[in-house]
């Protein structure tokens, strides 16, 4: 199987810290409980979607009236306690904002502080009953030990129907209509149940039914069926129901959140007057092509995008950015719920969202925070016309960015397994000269040689493969320092002589009267920031780091980043290379802890929440300009420039700034990273505006 990332989030669970009681101090249940009498006059029940037996969103019954739990202060050890009110041992994680959907009625609990040993759930401390500043968007879960206590036997816990669950929503193509590509987009709805598979009947059956289904398979629409084929299909069948209503609203993103009504056992071959539910869903752009309806798809005028996901290791997963005034920024998690992440997919051409994340749970953006308290209803066409707030330095952080996971369709193209070669054993090379934007769903969607294989030979360096990830890192450089920091040194020769070893001059160096006249330097720092989920390590292993004797220190790689000069059209003028002195933590956000320093030949790399910081009075930490002719140009900066070590997201690892030298005098302006600007502002950028201020002496 391929192997996954203990820390990736998981539908049934936290962290793999969460699964283990002893690392937070769970309690220890007694064997037989008492009856608790704080809990009398209570009833518990867990619901919600899709969930297990032991799992779900917590209700409370009071007074005769059914209501939630507020998840503001909720901790592993409330829900130890609430998972002992249910009949469970202990509690092996919750959940936050809704994610088993939200409740009605009531919310009966906020800002809920238990230690865990309580015997009650009426013991822990909280701002009192019914008393509360909450939505049901932020209803709480939890996940049980799914172990019951010995002797466990309570009338105030209610079991729900477990079997009366939708857990799988997929369609049935028609049969003799000839084989169908994945994705498949139309066909009977059949829904999964406890027991099985089950048609559902269309009497009553609504464009807002077949909105839902279409989100779930994810696709972002759905369209009109051809309903007298399906009718004559019908007559020639035997069709076992399990549904036989179905009453959303259109906006729920899960068919459990709709009205449903169940069969009976023995009623599920009738539905007087009807048939089985068919739907048409339209794919989004990424998987039209493979359904045929590509020419469809690029019928609809396009515009330039207002949203994207960055950070996801797959297709419909990342942290939300959208465009505003030209520039991207992040969404802060204030209010984030499924509806406006549902928003989100079907706006980016998915389904409606799986999960709705927060607190940077797919790395933290830089730069502008556009949004907060977002409030979908979730029939919006985009998240520009949700309500929203606007941001200000002091609402939020980067710590709050938002992100979501969306419903994919199945095309059969998914990776299941991740293989390890041995080229001893390979026989024929299939493909070569393999170009990949990264978009793509399969290797043939990509740029390769045709009948023509490159390479005959079959030994490892002849072989590709690759270890797969769940998480990697993502480095992106501080722009605003590099314009804050940038100056011309008119540095000696004689003072130049370890950087000539590292080749850190331009070619014209090497003619110069050593150790005599001078060489122009631009110089600037740059903070290298790891924002990703994975920390960043050299490609290499310590035992092949090269000691540089000069400079008293070790390579771990070849070329870290690289700097040059270009003209606005793109022509090297002048370059520099940073080989990577080390890769070390100089500073980390308060929260985190410094992992890798290069004294005493320790470990490098950059750590989460980290960042390396080259100062511009580092040799090598410049460009030798000493051959640049007066005129506009512009200064790059590249980091990781030949991926040698993989990253989520390769396309904010250039930084662009607009340069004006005079021969004497530089400016240095509009510092930026590659893809923080919309298409029409990096088109006004590469035409340069002309001469401004921050003059460099």
């Amino acid at each position: 199987m391929r192997p996954v990332s203990v820390w990736q989030w998981s539908p049934w669970g936290l962290l793999l810290c969460l699964l283990c009681s002893s690392c937070l101090g769970s309690p220890s249940p007694s064997t037989a409980p008492e009856k608790r009498a704080g809990s009398q006059g209570l009833r518990f029940r867990l619901v919600g979607f899709p969930r297990k037996p032991f799992e779900g969103r917590v209700e409370i019954q009071r007074a005769g009236e059914w209501g939630t739990i507020c998840d503001d202060d909720f901790t592993l050890q409330a829900a130890h306690v609430l998972c002992r009110e249910l009949g469970f041992t202990e509690a092996t994680g919750w959940t936050h904002s809704a994610k088993y959907g939200p409740g009605t009625g009531r919310i009966w609990l906020d800002n809920l502080s238990c230690s865990g040993t309580e015997q009650s759930v009426t013991d822990c401390t909280s701002r009192g009953w019914g008393n509360s500043d909450c939505t049901h968007d932020e209803d709480a879960g939890v996940i049980c030990k799914d172990q019951r206590l010995p002797g466990f036997s309570d009338s105030n816990v209610i079991e729900v129907e477990h079997h009366l669950q939708v857990e799988e929503v997929r369609l049935r193509p028609a049969v003799g209509r000839g084989r169908r590509p994945l994705p498949v987009t139309e066909g009977l709805v059949e829904v999964r149940l406890l027991d099985g598979w089950w048609k559902v009947c269309d009497k009553g059956w609504s464009s807002h039914n077949s909105h839902v289904v279409c989100g779930m398979l994810g696709f972002p629409s759905e369209k009109r069926v051809n309903a007298a084929f399906y009718r004559l299909l019908a007559q020639r069948q035997q069709h076992s129901f399990g549904l036989h209503g179905v009453a959303c609203v259109g906006t729920e993103a899960h068919l459990s959140l709709c009205f449903l009504e169940f069969y009976r056992a023995n009623d599920t071959t009738r539905c007087p007057g009807g048939g089985p539910a068919v739907v048409s869903c339209v794919p989004g752009p990424l998987y039209a092509a493979s359904s045929g309806q590509k020419k469809q798809q690029q019928s609809k005028p396009q515009g330039e995008a207002r949203m994207r996901l960055k950070g996801g290791a797959h297709p419909g997963e990342g942290r939300v950015e959208v465009l505003k005034a030209g520039t991207w920024g992040t969404v802060c998690d204030r209010k984030w719920d499924l509806h406006a992440a549902s928003v989100v997919c079907r706006e980016l051409g998915f389904g409606t969202a799986r999960e709705a994340l927060r607190g940077a749970r797919m790395g933290q953006g830089m730069g502008a925070i556009h949004l907060s308290e977002v409030r979908c209803s979730g029939q919006e066409p985009s998240l520009w016309k949700c309500p929203h707030k606007n941001i200000t330095a002091e609402d939020c952080s980067h710590v709050q960015d938002a992100a979501v996971r969306c419903n994919l369709p199945y095309t059969g193209l998914e990776t299941k397994e991740t293989w390890y070669w041995d080229s001893g054993n390979i026989t024929e090379i299939v493909m070569s000269g393999v170009r990949c934007t990264g978009a793509e769903l399969s290797l043939d969607q990509c740029a390769h040689h045709g009948t023509h294989i490159a390479c005959k030979r079959t030994e490892t360096r002849f072989t590709a493969g690759v270890i797969c990830s769940e998480t990697a890192s993502d480095l992106l450089l501080h722009s605003a320092l590099v314009q804050e920091t940038a100056y011309i040194e008119d540095r000696p020769l004689h003072m130049l002589y370890c950087a000539a070893e590292e080749n850190c001059l331009a070619r014209s160096a090497h003619l110069a009267n050593w150790p005599y006249g001078h060489r122009r330097l631009l110089r600037f720092s740059s903070q290298i920031h790891n924002l990703g989920r994975a920390d960043f390590r050299p490609k290499a292993g310590r035992h092949s780091w090269v000691w540089h004797e000069c400079h008293g220190h070790y390579h771990s790689m070849d070329i870290f980043t690289h700097y040059d000069i270009l003209t606005p059209n793109g022509t090297k003028v002048a370059e520099g290379h940073k080989a990577s002195f080390c890769l070390e933590d100089t500073e980390c956000q308060e929260d985190v802890s410094k992992r890798y320093e290069c004294a005493n030949f320790g470990e490098q790399g950059i750590t989460v929440g980290c960042w390396d910081l080259y100062r511009h009075d580092i040799d090598c930490q410049w460009i030798d300009i000493t051959d640049v002719k007066p005129g506009n140009y512009i200064l790059q900066v590249v980091i990781n420039p030949n991926f040698e070590v993989a990253e989520s997201d390769y396309t904010n690892n250039a930084m662009k700034c607009n340069c004006k030298y005079d021969g004497h005098r530089i400016w240095v302006h509009n510092c930026h990273l590659d893809d923080a600007f919309s298409e029409e502002a990096n088109k006004r950028f590469e035409r340069y505006p002309g001469q401004t201020s921050n003059q460099i002496v």
